[in-house]
């Protein structure tokens, strides 16, 4: 047993207890109170699901096991001459709870690369599709193929120990995590650069070895460490995070999970807001006859698409109260590496001049950019000029946490889910509204 697979046993043993008394002292105790508007509102706000890996914080942003961001960016062991940490490090972090020291890191490298071969069938299954395909849906179809590769589903249909569900679960997620980087890559190739076979570089962490496929140079590698590292969760009511979530929990190998996820990613609610920003900025950068805009010319802009009725992409959080701390890791990352490009200057003007107007105009009650106002910028600053690829780099970072929410849900025994649904009808019998339909 490698030494992320035996912290992780440890300390799935002495947290089941914990879940265990909680549930026979205090299953009963009423901890929520619904409201129809959360209902009918998307359920936003219900406190209904468990999670230790991730909580975001209004004031502080995401925290990873207690950890902020910035704190992890310090603390998490750097490849030799890197400035961001190991994206491996982060997985063990979120898996165990634990800061990993560099030997374990390059234990989780060693392990992760011997599972990064793809079966040739994969790659097939990629190459099958036209090349005017969505990079979406070829992630969620490249994953779907490699089911028959789950080691859950085998030892599961031989029969298994309920508590032992977790260890299968953790080899599956282990090895896919370990594979979405090729996948990413291939796709990205095959559509975009036409180059299709991908050199993977055994030397090389996840983030360095994703760049490398890719054919892009330092410092992006840096900046393939730093985005796979802010994405990566962010608790488990997302809609990608709870569809990974709610399929994981029939006993589906983490293969269909994964692809759900990816498919609930691809919305334009959800993944793709990042390329909404980009096309406003560009929007702006046309209108604006394609140069720097001095502040009173950005102000009006953005005054005038308020006025139009018209939101400003990329700023305000549901939950936020201050800037995103993944825009201002992005930012601090721009400014040492960027700051004379023009995209960025653009982003680097909005973040001065939109917050008070959206104060102003009382738009928002968090008017601060959030991470999908800068992602675009610093990939388009590398190179990464396809839009549609943002969305992939979105599903590869982000499994990272689910899987990791994954292991620990079968660790825990979690149920099934399925909640109660009601008719129209019956919520307004709850209330004291009259009315003349008839249900």
């Amino acid at each position: 047993m490698n030494t992320l697979k035996s912290t992780l046993f440890d300390k799935i043993e002495a947290h089941r207890p914990r879940i265990k008394t909680l549930l026979d002292q205090y299953g009963d105790k009423v901890i929520n109170e619904v409201t129809v508007q959360q209902v009918i509102g998307g359920m936003r706000g219900i406190k209904s699901l468990i999670t230790d890996i991730s909580y975001l914080d209004p004031y502080e942003g995401i925290r990873y096991r207690g950890y902020t961001l910035p704190e992890v960016i310090k603390k998490l062991p750097k490849p030799q001459g890197a400035n961001m940490p190991s994206v491996e490090g982060l997985f063990y972090l979120l898996l165990t709870g634990d800061i990993p020291t560099e030997n374990q890191v390059a234990d989780v490298i060693y392990d992760s690369v011997n599972r990064r071969q793809l079966p040739k069938y994969v790659y097939e299954v990629i190459d099958a599709f036209p090349n005017n395909s969505h990079p979406m849906v070829i992630l969620s179809a490249a994953v779907m193929s490699m089911q028959r590769e789950s080691i859950f589903n085998l030892k599961y249909q031989r029969g298994m120990d309920k508590l032992d569900y977790w260890d299968p679960t953790f080899e599956d997620a282990f090895s896919l995590i370990s594979k979405l980087p090729v996948i990413g890559a291939y796709i990205y190739n095959k559509l975009y650069t036409k180059h299709e076979n991908v050199y993977q570089d055994p030397t090389l962490d996840f983030g360095g070895n994703f760049a490398s496929m890719l054919g892009i140079d330092k410092p992006y590698d840096d900046v393939s460490r730093m985005y796979f590292i802010i994405h990566a969760d962010h608790e488990s009511g997302n809609v990608s995070a709870h569809a990974g979530h709610l399929i994981s929990s029939s006993l589906s190998d983490i293969y269909y999970s994964i692809s759900g996820m990816i498919n609930g990613l691809a919305g334009p609610l959800h993944g793709l807001a990042n390329q909404e920003v980009l096309r406003w900025i560009q929007e702006i950068r046309s209108r604006l006859g394609n140069k720097v805009p001095s502040e009173s010319d950005m102000k009006k802009f953005v005054n005038d698409t308020l006025k139009g009725g018209q939101v400003i992409p990329g700023f305000g959080h549901a939950v936020l109260r201050k800037t995103d701390p993944r825009y201002t890791i992005q930012r601090e990352f721009s400014l040492e590496h960027l700051a004379e490009d023009e995209l960025f200057k653009y982003v680097d003007m909005l973040y001065k001049v939109v917050p008070p107007i959206l104060q102003e105009h009382g738009k928002a009650k968090n008017p601060w950019p959030n991470v999908d106002a800068h992602s675009g910028a610093l990939l388009i600053h590398y190179g990464i000029k396809e839009h549609e690829f943002y969305t992939v780099l979105f599903g590869v970072s982000r499994a990272m946490g689910v899987l990791a929410q994954l292991v620990w849900d079968r660790a825990f025994g979690l149920p099934i889910e399925r909640p109660k649904s009601q008719n129209t009808k019956w919520f307004l019998d709850q209330t004291d509204m009259e009315t003349s339909i008839k249900f």
